[in-house]
């Protein structure tokens, strides 16, 4: 009886660590398998970025999945964001492994606009480029390229949370709504150009730049469970991510998604669409 205690300990263990790693992939495992077929590469960092990337990587920076209408860096439609992801050659029936320079933000919102779209094998290269280049694996100037495919759209919407939604969210204790800024714009205090600076109602904070070491890998999924608890952010809550335009938000997504969090949601809108609504509080 006390062996199959300590084998169900063990199993439910190494279960916890398989959730909490499913995303990531390490540029060691990364370089085992980035030349086949079934997977493809994304740069989701700006355009002038890719200048030296890992080898065979396609360029699709996130921005070119969004629009500026009727406020910054909203995603465009999944109709819009299919076409261009199959004419880059990137389809949901391959594993599609995302990076960015090494902040994790663009790569984070690359991967929840994935998740948004219903693939369902996407990965971040934990660490991003700069784990790559200090692995000493290969990269290049050369663009890479891809032929054309359909990207079919299985829209989950579960994953994009509105303003009404949100609106509910405030100061209800069934959801916890998680600002991924920094202290100084979470408390108004930053230099910025935004008519009502300030945060969300009840609204915590969590700077996404705490959830990577110093060499830029997410933190261990203790780590990471402890911040979140101390936030007030628990499992049994809908979660509510976002940032002054989402880019920033992904990140934390991903990284609750990894814990087992099963109801978390980016607010896309983001702040920057809370503030410009008259009607909102803002504190």
């Amino acid at each position: 009886m006390k062996t199959n205690k300590f084998f169900l300990l063990g199993f439910l263990m190494l279960l916890v660590a398989a959730v909490s790693a499913q995303d990531l992939i390490s540029e060691k495992d990364l370089a085992k398998i980035y030349k086949n077929n079934d997977v493809v590469v994304v740069w989701a960092g700006a355009a002038d970025g890719y200048k030296v990337h890992i080898t065979g990587s396609i360029s699709l920076p996130h921005s070119t999945l969004c629009t500026d209408q009727p406020v910054r860096n909203l995603i465009k439609s999944p109709q819009e964001m299919a076409k261009i992801l199959g004419e880059h050659g990137i389809s949901p029936d391959k594993t599609i492994v995302v990076y960015d320079e090494g902040s994790t933000k663009y790569a984070g919102r690359m991967y929840w606009m994935l998740k948004y779209l219903g693939a369902p094998n996407v990965k971040m290269l934990d660490g991003n480029m700069k784990a790559w280049k200090a692995g000493r694996k290969p990269i290049t100037g050369a663009p890479g390229k891809a032929a054309a495919t359909t990207f079919t759209a299985k829209v989950d919407a579960t994953q994009l949370a509105k303003m009404d939604e949100v609106k509910k969210a405030v100061d209800n204790a069934s959801y916890v709504i998680v600002d991924a800024r920094t202290p100084e714009e979470y408390a108004g205090t930053a230099e910025t150009e935004l008519e009502r600076p300030g945060h969300i109602p009840s609204a915590v904070n969590v700077n996404y730049e705490t959830l990577s070491d110093a060499k830029g890998l997410l933190k261990s999924s203790d780590e990471l469970t402890a911040m979140f608890k101390s936030k007030g952010i628990t499992k049994d809550k809908t979660v509510i991510v976002y940032c002054e335009t989402s880019v920033r938000a992904g990140v934390i997504y991903l990284a609750l998604k990894g814990l087992g969090y099963e109801n978390v949601k980016v607010y896309d809108g983001a702040y920057l669409e809370w503030q410009s609504t008259a009607a909102n509080t803002v504190v």
